[in-house]
């Protein structure tokens, strides 16, 4: 197996994601697939909202498109000519969570475009899409497919691990596969730091940091840090539009869960019948609420980035990443800042 081709059918692959992402009707054999093939993808998609109440097609379509948008040739071939192809593979375990829809998608990239093999363990709540577009690879590169393997079941013949799940999980990772050379990941959150200056469309774009997939992943922004005396209301007035998200039944249980446990224990809350807000130092918030605080100086922000390092994925804001980007991480933003193409490059 070559890189160039291999970056090349993941580009192939990602002119067929920006489509489905932007609900475009298959036109043309450009696409690399046929129609049937296209539309067979889109029921899938359709679907799988009564498999996984979570995965909406709106927010199916959208993780897509995000991912789509990243497999550019140029930005894959510059990206890859900072490490080198193995000529020796390597099989990589990959167990992938579940939280939001293919978020093992960047692993499996990782694991292939370093020249190594592919051992895919994917979790019941996000397997229906991902062996789908390996099939389309494999259309666009066939030498791919020796290099591509799904397992159900207990995994055997690998070398090295990358796993992904709960807190509770990371502790089965590390009792089954720490003897491998591995890289686990936990739970983690992302924050939001606000400087009082933000323009109505960057509130709004805050929003989409806030409320895509539903807050289930570990670049949602689920705490906010507010400038002393900031007027919290501005945050309302710019987030109305993300107000459907309670008619998500999932999404629903949990505020109103969250609302009347937090009601019972006479604990403060803004409420804007959609998301809950409390204001708390605490960092990771559940889902349907939201946790801020407000700082005095940006020392403080410092102080609290450092204090939560190793449980933030992401900042948004002010020194971060800009508004409504959480979830378009760039190809070298790697899952808690671990280099994942070198980690595989020096596997041994």
């Amino acid at each position: 197996m070559k890189r160039e081709p291999l970056i090349q059918a993941f580009s192939q692959l990602g002119i067929v994601l920006r489509n489905i992402g932007e609900n475009k009707p298959w036109n043309n054999f450009e696409i690399g697939i046929t129609e049937h093939e296209y539309d067979q993808l889109i029921s899938t998609i359709v679907r799988l909202k009564h498999h996984n109440g979570w995965f909406t097609e709106a927010m199916v379509r959208k993780a897509m498109l995000n991912i789509g948008r990243s497999l550019d040739p140029d930005s894959l071939a510059s990206w890859c000519s900072k490490y080198t192809f193995s000529s020796q593979p390597k099989t990589v375990a990959v167990i992938m969570a579940g939280n939001i829809p293919l978020v093992g998608f960047r692993d499996f990239l990782c694991v292939l475009l370093s020249g190594n093999k592919v051992l895919a363990k994917m979790s019941s709540e996000d397997d229906k899409v991902l062996p789908v577009l390996a099939e389309f690879l494999v259309c666009f590169y066939p030498e791919v497919s020796e290099y591509i393997s799904f397992s159900n079941r207990n995994m055997k013949g690998f070398d090295a691990v990358i796993a992904t799940g709960s807190n509770a999980s990371f502790l089965h990772f590390e009792q089954y596969f720490s003897t491998y050379p591995h890289i686990f990941r936990k739970n983690r959150t992302s924050i939001a730091v606000l400087n009082g200056l933000e323009s109505e469309s960057e509130l709004k774009s805050l929003g989409n940091d806030i409320f895509d997939f539903f807050g289930r992943g570990c670049r949602s922004v689920s705490h906010l840090l507010l400038p002393k005396s900031y007027d919290i209301n501005k945050i309302f007035e710019h987030i109305v539009h993300q107000g459907e998200v309670i008619n998500n039944k999932k999404y629903g249980n949990n505020y109103d869960y969250n609302k009347a446990v937090h009601l019972m224990n006479q604990e403060k809350l803004l409420d804007n019948n959609f998301v809950l807000f409390k204001e708390t130092e605490d960092l990771h918030s559940p889902l349907g609420m939201i946790y801020y605080h407000f700082y005095n100086e940006l020392n403080d922000v410092h102080l609290y980035s450092e204090q939560h390092k190793e449980s933030i994925q992401c900042k948004i804001g002010l020194n971060g990443l800009p508004f409504g980007a959480a979830q378009c991480p760039a190809l070298d933003d790697y899952a808690d800042q671990v280099d994942t193409m070198k980690w595989l490059n020096e596997l041994i």
